[in-house]
């Protein structure tokens, strides 16, 4: 039985380090496409001599892009509320951008979403400071937090 297990613990790192891998990989892929994406973007502004609100809006999305990323390889998970953000301010754009050929309707709709992602947003915090991970409860009082 030691030999399955022990077998099994090396087949489970080996696939763990090659998923690892893999991951940042693809973070390095998201994060040199974004940066790319942003450069593109300040080039047309520059060439346009002009700078529209939703230039601004597609730049703050680049960055909580980054921001996302950065917070990942800082402490390996993805806090659930950077993608609420970028949904919000991608649907703001949205909204900015075809506002004159879009209907009461749908307008109201986007509007309901952002607040909707909005509400999701204040959940969230809000479950996070009344009710905090182990983790981070052990972090305020000082002990160091082994999982077990």
């Amino acid at each position: 039985m030691d030999i399955k297990s022990h077998t099994f613990d090396r087949l489970r790192k080996f696939f763990s380090s090659g998923l690892d891998i893999v991951e940042y990989a693809g973070l390095l892929v998201i994060a040199f496409a974004t940066t790319i994406a942003m450069y593109q973007e300040a080039v047309l502004m520059i060439e346009s001599h002009r700078v529209a609100l939703a230039d601004l809006l597609l730049m703050f999305l680049f960055l909580e892009v980054l921001a996302m990323i950065g917070q990942y390889l800082k402490s390996g998970q993805v806090q659930v509320r950077f993608p609420l953000y970028i949904g919000m301010v991608a649907l703001a754009r949205y909204l900015i951008l075809d506002l004159k050929e879009m209907t009461e309707w749908r307008m109201l709709a986007v509007a309901a979403a952002i607040f909707l992602l909005t509400v999701s947003v204040l959940v969230i915090r809000y479950g996070h400071v009344r009710f905090p991970y182990r983790e981070d409860a052990d972090e305020k009082l000082g002990k160091p937090y082994v999982r077990e």
